[in-house]
């Protein structure tokens, strides 16, 4: 029986990209950063959910990484995609 690729494994198989750093020639530069100095903080994604995101988005997940800050010095997870608010309803009187 092969073991199923799925969970942690998976996760440490995939190719981590930063989509704040984008290359010229097309595609992202590796997870990570060498010195802290002058540099934004990085949003690192899997390079395949990269390449599904829209610009607005990957601006939307930088600029929250960013402004999560490194409290502490500790990495502060950010959700990639913001989840939609639902608009109230009201409902309609029966007159």
């Amino acid at each position: 029986m092969k073991p199923r690729k799925s969970g942690l494994s998976k996760w440490f198989k995939e190719k981590w990209v930063d989509i704040s750093r984008p290359k010229k020639g097309g595609g992202y530069k590796k997870c990570g950063r060498k010195k802290a100095k002058g540099k934004g903080y990085p949003k690192c994604v899997p390079a395949a959910k990269a390449a599904r995101m829209t610009a607005a988005q990957k601006r939307s997940a930088i600029r929250r990484k960013r402004k999560a800050g490194n409290p502490g010095g500790k990495p502060r997870n950010v959700s990639t995609f913001v989840k939609k608010k639902r608009k109230a309803t009201r409902k309609r009187r029966k007159k």
